[in-house]
């Protein structure tokens, strides 16, 4: 069973993603902010994360900043997944690892469940 970390700091909109990829087939951990994510990677090793951008204190570029900088978790596959649409915060987040930046309003859930599955073959 592939499992997930999702970064989502609106716990509503987390619950929810994680309740679509359980029904997937997943393991699903859910993290509200950067540095509980960091915490939860260094200890479930999930097989993707699924990232937000807009976090409280540290921001999800800060998160993949930390993760690239650890040996242990860099390997982790890593979408990001946020309304924040920004071309330089883009460029910098695929510079550090992120295998896309797909923007919320732009996906259903079974659309992200979809890429997600794709990243993961």
């Amino acid at each position: 069973m592939k499992k997930i970390l999702i970064i989502e700091d609106e716990k509503i909109l987390g619950e929810m993603y994680q309740d679509r990829f359980v029904k997937d087939g997943f393991k699903v951990i859910l993290a509200l902010d950067s540095r509980k994510g960091l915490e939860l990677a260094k200890k479930e090793k999930p097989d993707l994360i699924i990232l937000d951008i807009l976090l409280p204190r540290e921001n999800g570029v800060t998160f993949l900043e930390w993760l690239k900088k650890d040996p242990k978790i860099s390997s982790i596959k890593v979408v990001v997944f946020s309304n924040y649409d920004e071309p330089d915060t883009r460029k910098k987040a695929l510079r550090l690892g992120a295998k896309e930046y797909l923007i919320k309003a732009d996906y259903t859930p079974e659309e992200i469940v979809a890429k997600v599955k794709s990243h993961l073959k």
